[in-house]
Formats: C-alpha cells, structure tokens, sequence
C-alpha cells in the first residue's frame, strides 16, 4: 500500500484529500524518533516522545477528545548515558486538525512552536510523521516517530520519503531528501 501524506497548513502546497487525524487515545504514548532532519538530533539518541492527554481547556471536552497534551521528550547525548529531558504542553490549533502548538514549560516557557501530524499509520509498524514550523531556535523540519520498536522497516522509510518528495512544495523535498536515521541502543532507562 502506497503512503501519502497532507502538505503541512503552514507551506505553499495544495492538500489532495480531506485529512482525519489520529485520535487522541492512538496518538498518547511513547513514541521513539526514528528519523529526523532536525540538526539538534544529530548529536542525539535515543530519542521518545511521550504524550498524555491533560483535561481540556473548553468545557465541553471531553478525556478523549481534549485539546491539550502533556509533552515529555527525553533523549541522551552521543557518548553519555545522562537522560535528558524538554518538557511543554501542545495545544491544539484552531485553524487545523492534526495540528498543535506547543509552549515550553519550566526555564522553557518562553519557548513555542508549531508542528503537525502529516500522516500516520495505526495498521502493522506504528508510525507519525510530523512536521515542525521554523522557530528562532530550529529550522521547519520533519521527524519520523514508530512504536513500539524504535525501528521502521526500510520499506516504510522509502515511501514515507517518496510521499514527502511528491508533495508540491520545494522546501518539503529538499526535506524529504535530508532525513537521517537516530541511533537507538538498550541503554536509555524505562
């Protein structure tokens, strides 16, 4: 089955079809960062998101349809075995489904971001593809997350490359074209 992914809302590119995100239960979890064109993971591994629905800011919400998420991600330095963590809350955007921004928390606070979901799948490997708007502090980049392995078959890394490469907007091919694998090894605690 070929994969095809949505433009992000915030590039020059048109949509091919309606898009349906992935439900708040599917998406909470940890999920490892198999893939990225992020510079700040290149020096990086064992990188995990971990998302957990918080209570909902509107009154009508619902646990599982809320529109804010806990953000934990955790990750260790090439060459030590010290976890770190950055910690924010994601906040759902109101101009597009799928899409979320997030706010630091603690010493962080004073930093945000935008990112979206532009594909997934819930069927056999697990998968997110997700892209990140600039920021003053990182370039627009695409991360590539899977579960429960911290592992994707070559097959689905091919194709989610090739549906990044057929969206029509330049900056996302040159994306597409500078995805690097994260090293992931046993020595990131539980």
């Amino acid at each position: 089955m070929a994969i095809t992914l949505r433009p992000p809302t915030v590039v020059d590119a048109p949509s091919q079809k309606a898009f349906v995100p992935p439900s708040i239960s599917w998406l909470s979890g940890t999920w490892h960062v198999t893939h990225s064109t992020l510079p700040m993971w290149k020096s990086k591994r064992n990188v995990r998101i971990t998302y957990t629905s918080l209570p909902s800011t509107s009154e009508n919400g619902t646990a599982g349809e809320t529109d804010r998420l806990d953000d934990l991600v955790s990750y260790q330095p090439l060459g030590s075995d010290k976890v770190k963590a950055v910690h924010g809350i994601d906040k759902a955007s109101s101009k597009s489904s799928g899409a979320w921004n997030w706010r630091g928390r603690g010493w962080l606070t004073i930093a945000s971001s935008h990112w979206e979901v532009l594909g997934y799948s819930d069927q056999g490997e697990e998968w997110v593809v997700t892209y990140f708007a600039k920021t003053l502090f990182t370039p627009a980049g695409i991360d590539i997350y899977a579960r429960p392995q911290p592992k994707l078959s070559t097959e689905i890394v091919v194709q989610i490359r090739k549906a990044l490469g057929e969206l029509s907007n330049t900056g996302l091919q040159e994306l597409a074209g500078s995805i690097f694998e994260i090293q992931h090894d046993d020595k990131h605690p539980a």
